[in-house]
């Protein structure tokens, strides 16, 4: 089994426009909602995909209340951990060329005493789990090291572990030694110090990533598909999408999908882009277990001065990072 933690769940609204125009009345053409939190997008897409699955994550409020409601619906094994706050409202904004605006609401700040007992409550489930995913922004009052803890203390039980989140709680993560980190690009560049512009600065920042404390790094890339970077060497993949709808999880179905996989190798980064590239082609985050399967590019040799399709992206997050005071160590190896 597969648990997540997720501690800053949301209930995500999405709205699609014609377009946003800032000052003005937009109507929308339709809307829904769902439950959501990267840890949760994750357990769901497994879930639908036949793969037994547990959400941990906190629960408060009336917010709180629907998501619990449309997870029972959705049939997905939770343990919630009771919150004094409301749990997050999020925003999506979709426009007709798949761009996405996103307002993201901060979360309800945790006590001491909330934190520790979404600690128990996974520690707690560890019994027949293989990976524990630790996913998603800290909520306030949450110390930085939490997913680090979370790492010892899981690995030493003998489960593996990935850590998907970014800022000082990824950095932060590294201490703790994660079987599996996955960042964007901005979040790998945010991580490492500096730009990331092509496969060859991806792949450098990836590496100077497993040297710091993680065991594999999974770089999700956008429309260039996902490198993996582990002890076996540097591979990419990629899946051609003529067409992409809604972008927003789909870096959680393609963690989904390489745990799915197996979680190491080939075989796992095929299914991470597979689904991936299938999330973006649905309007919401919960895309089908009935979508057919694309043909995926699979390379061992990276060509580094291959340019990323969103270097303006990857270059405005190095560039607004806190330096890395070991970014000299970028060397590949």
């Amino acid at each position: 089994m597969i648990l997540t933690l997720t501690p800053n769940p949301s209930v995500d609204r999405t709205v699609v426009v014609d377009a946003l125009t800032r000052g003005a009345v937009i109507r929308s053409r339709r809307g829904w909602n769902e439950p959501s939190g990267k840890g949760v997008n994750v357990a769901l897409a497994l879930h639908r995909h036949g793969r037994p699955a547990t959400a941990v994550l906190p629960v408060g409020g009336a917010v709180g209340a629907q998501l619990s409601q449309m997870l029972r619906v959705a049939g997905l094994p939770v343990r919630e951990v009771p919150v004094r706050g409301e749990i997050r409202s999020n925003i999506s904004l979709v426009e007709p060329d798949g761009t996405v605006t996103k307002v993201n609401e901060p979360g309800p700040a945790l006590g001491a005493g909330e934190t520790e007992a979404l600690v128990r409550a996974v520690l707690d489930d560890l019994a027949d789990v293989t990976w524990l995913a630790c996913c998603g922004s800290l909520p306030g009052g949450v110390p930085p090291d939490l997913y680090a803890r979370l790492a010892e203390a899981a690995r030493s039980r003998g489960v593996r572990v990935a850590v998907d989140t970014s800022g000082e709680p990824l950095r932060a993560s590294l201490a703790g030694r994660p079987d599996l980190v996955k960042p964007n690009t901005s979040e790998l560049a945010e991580l490492v110090g500096r730009a990331l512009r092509t496969f060859g600065d991806v792949r450098d920042a990836a590496l100077q990533v497993r040297r710091r404390g993680a065991g594999a790094v999974l770089a999700s890339l956008g429309a260039d598909g996902a490198l993996l970077v582990d002890a076996a060497g540097v591979r990419h993949a990629e899946v051609p999408v003529t067409r992409v709808v809604n972008a927003v999880g789909a870096g959680d179905a393609a963690l989904a999908g390489f745990l799915h996989g197996g979680g190491t190798g080939e075989a796992a980064l095929r299914t991470a882009v597979t689904w991936g590239a299938a999330a973006v082609q649905h309007e919401g985050t919960l895309f089908s277990a009935g979508d057919p399967a694309r043909t995926v590019l699979i390379g061992t040799e990276v060509d580094p001065d291959r340019p990323l399709r969103n270097p303006d992206v990857v270059a405005r997050a190095g560039q607004g990072s806190r330096p890395d005071p070991r970014a000299d160590d970028s060397r590949p190896g």
